[in-house]
């Protein structure tokens, strides 16, 4: 096998060939490759259908198991697949062309099943792509620089293309990585940025392409050219057909985004694309193409409800999505990528240079302020740049970067006017009165009095914060400038400090600049440098001297360390609901210490000789004996009123046994309808139990039939009218039955409806 060391280019493996016998080959060939077939990607399914689910999540899973398989091979394995394997590019390639991106995977109905296999799917190009363009992954497994960049050029490993769309598909939260991948491949192979240099041009033949396709006027050699009177009218944004507006702005919205992410990721790019004038192009086409896209995407009329897809077909009913809503929100995308463009342009080609401290820092400067003058006439897109990116924060970047802005200022021992438009970090204007006060001398206050004539008078007047009492800077952030200034210049004193950080803007890297090297403003130059830090006034504590109808109240916070906040609500107090009220218990707990009491039952209470009764007296201690004759009861004749004899009588009255009454059954009755009517009027002996009501139904049911058959009541036979199957012939009671209901019918319901006519009619109520 291969030696340890060497590279794999270098390398010579010893097999056995296809007779048998064994050979002699470098590491890098085609015999060595493994027959595997590596199917092609295909995107998510767009409708969903049960069957395209089905089939999508099979291919994906045989790409992932492949790449996988190809993941845990050996370098040298490795290489060959992917040099001498043209079925894995494929599969690669159609990935990065037909994988659906950030925008695409909102609107996609996506199963979570079909989701996991895509991030499988996803994850796993991820590493092959990544591992294609490490050279180096051991100090065992690498391959020569120059060999490696000669592979992946030669062999179209990775490309211009292939790169734009990694960093579209995965730049998202592997930017560093992505960046290194990228800065290995055009170190490794230089060859590549001649490569980007020609394929800038393309890129912005693809603005003049959108131009042409909206109808508007393209920049460059084709707006120059005479058109023929005959020749065909280009349909604008308002008449072109709905699915070409589509189109154009998924077109338009795949390109800036993949722009944008390129150069996010690899700043160098920055400089082949500011070669070609692409800061000058994209102003313009943003102000000719972006207005009239978005008109054309509000005016339109959008019936159905409809979904944009990838291809740009628009594909009904899909997900309630609306045509409109999503071509704004893709129109919205790419103005925001396009103005993030330009700031990465300006950043990395004018800005970085200068602050970086390059030759020629006028030039960058010069350059960077001749863009923005640019920029003046496009109104739309000047305005949408300063919203995302204020250029006042750039024009005060630049004042500070560049030397000659400070030190012109020094040299006339003239103080910049500022503006409040300036930056955070220039010098704010003003400082409180007591700090300000004794840091100048008369003179200078004399001198700065006699020098603000005319216009510089109206420039100097005081500001925001001139005569307040607050300081522009915290006390710790203050604190902590002195401490590192006076930890480099322990000799100054911390007043004349003070007036140094008041004067140069609280920077205080420019005050240990000028201090050392000498070129402190004129006003500072008179100041003693062993000045010390002024004391400050206490200013009088006005709550204690406060007057107020709340004093001492139980809501006063001032005088009072603790509040009732269970009192102190917003708004309107909530009322407390039925079911909190219920389950409130608080009334049982006070109740439960009364009742405890009763829970002890003492017979009798040892008294000890000599306890007297008093604050800590035992709680059973009885009062004396008191021998007084208790005549609670004496006027209570306790059985006078009792009956004499046998005491059940007094219970239950005598009754005579029925067979020695003597009367009449009609006395009887009578009798017993008496002593039912002296039952409801004695209400005291009535029984309270209340019974059954089906009991009570039998029973009065069977005295009834009782009584009836006592009184020898026959009851009604049951009619029978139906009787027995045709043919069989009626027994006689169903004869009468018959009979009975046929002369009696007319009694009920409306039987007689023609007797009554004809009474009518003879009284002349009916004309005949």
């Amino acid at each position: 096998m291969a030696c340890a060391r060497v590279p794999l280019d270098e390398q010579q493996v010893t097999e056995l060939g296809p007779l048998g016998k064994e050979r002699t080959l470098p590491a890098l060939h085609p015999d060595r490759k493994e027959e595997r077939c590596f199917v092609p990607y295909k995107p998510p399914p767009e409708d969903g259908s049960p069957a395209e689910v089905e089939e999508f999540l099979e291919h994906a899973r045989f790409i992932a198991e492949d790449l996988e398989w190809l993941l845990t091979l050996p370098h040298d394995k490795f290489w060959c697949q992917v040099v001498f394997d043209e079925s894995l590019l494929q599969c690669l390639n159609s990935y990065l062309q037909l994988a659906p991106r950030g925008l695409d995977l909102c609107t996609l109905p996506l199963s979570p099943a079909v989701a996991d296999v895509q991030r499988t799917v996803h994850k796993a190009v991820f590493l092959t792509f990544l591992r294609m363009a490490t050279h180096k992954e051991s100090k065992e497994h690498f391959i020569t620089p120059a060999v490696f960049g000669e592979i992946i050029y030669n062999n179209f490993v990775f490309d211009i293309p292939k790169i734009l769309d990694l960093c579209v598909l995965f730049g998202k939260g592997n930017s560093q990585l992505l960046h290194k991948m990228i800065e290995n491949i055009f170190t490794q192979q230089p060859a590549y940025y001649s490569d980007l240099e020609e394929t800038v041009p393309t890129v912005l033949q693809v603005f003049d392409t959108i131009l042409e396709k909206c109808g508007l006027q393209c920049e460059g050699a084709t707006a120059m050219e005479p058109k023929k009177l005959n020749a065909r009218k280009q349909p604008t944004t308002m008449s072109m057909n709905l699915e070409d507006l589509v189109d154009t702005v998924l077109y338009l919205c795949d390109s800036t985004t993949t722009i944008h992410t390129f150069l996010d990721i690899f700043p160098p790019a920055c400089s082949s694309f500011h070669s070609h004038g692409f800061l000058s192009r994209l102003p313009l086409f943003y102000e000719a193409a972006v207005p009239d896209l978005e008109k054309a995407i509000r005016k339109r009329k959008f019936n159905d409800k409809r979904r944009a897809s990838t291809s740009g077909i628009l594909l009904l009913e899909k997900k309630g999505i609306f045509v409109q809503e999503d071509l704004w929100k893709r129109m919205s995308h790419s103005c925001r990528k396009m103005v993030q463009t330009t700031h990465l342009l300006l950043h990395h080609t004018c800005l970085q240079p200068i602050l970086e401290g390059r030759e020629n820092m006028q030039m960058f400067a010069e350059e960077l302020l001749q863009y923005f003058a640019s920029f003046l006439p496009e109104k739309r897109f000047l305005v949408d740049f300063d919203e995302q990116f204020p250029i006042s924060d750039d024009i005060s970047l630049l004042q500070q970067a560049l030397p000659g802005v400070e030190s012109a200022w020094d040299a006339t021992g003239r103080r910049r006017p500022h503006t409040e438009g300036a930056s955070s970090s220039l010098a704010n204007e003003g400082a409180a009165a007591a700090c300000s006060a004794s840091f100048r001398s008369p003179e200078v206050k004399e001198s700065g009095e006699k020098r603000l004539v005319g216009a510089e008078a109206k420039m100097a007047a005081p500001q925001k914060g001139d005569n307040g009492a607050v300081c522009p800077m915290s006390g710790p952030e203050l604190e902590s400038l002195l401490s590192c200034i006076r930890d480099l210049l322990p000799d100054l004193g911390e007043g004349f400090l003070l007036a140094c950080l008041q004067e140069y803007g609280y920077n205080s890297e420019l005050v240990i600049n000028n201090i050392l090297e000498d070129r402190l403003a004129p006003s500072l130059e008179k100041l003693d440098r062993t000045m010390p830090r002024p004391v400050k006034e206490d200013l009088p504590d006005v709550l204690n001297n406060r007057s107020n109808v709340f004093d001492d109240d139980e809501f006063d916070v001032f005088r009072r360390d603790q509040v009732d906040v269970s009192r102190v609500w917003k708004g309107r107090r909530k009322g407390e609901s039925a079911r909190e009220m219920l389950n409130d218990k608080q009334h049982i707990a006070e109740q439960r210490a009364r009742y405890q009491t009763y829970e002890t039952v003492v017979d009798e209470v040892v008294v000890e000789p000599g306890a007297s009764g008093g604050a800590g007296a035992d709680p059973y201690d009885l009062d004396d004996y008191d021998d007084e004759y208790d005549d609670t009861y004496d006027m209570n004749q306790i059985g006078a009123n009792d009956l004499d004899g046998d005491s059940l009588l007094s219970r239950r009255p005598f009754t005579v046994p029925q067979v020695l009454r003597k009367g009449t059954k009609a006395e009887e009755e009578e009798r017993e309808d008496d002593e039912d009517e002296e039952v409801s009027q004695n209400p005291v002996n009535r029984d309270q139990f209340v019974q059954d009501p089906a009991v009570l139904r039998e029973r009065a049911e069977a005295k009834r039939a009782a009584m009836q058959q006592k009184k020898g009541f026959r009851p009604e036979r049951p009619s029978n009218v139906v009787g027995r199957p045709k043919g069989q012939g009626q027994t006689t009671e169903t004869f009468l039955d018959r009979r009975k209901k046929e002369a009696n019918k007319s009694r009920v319901s409306n039987h007689n409806r023609r007797s009554m006519a004809d009474r009518k009619r003879n009284k002349g109520m009916i004309p005949s």
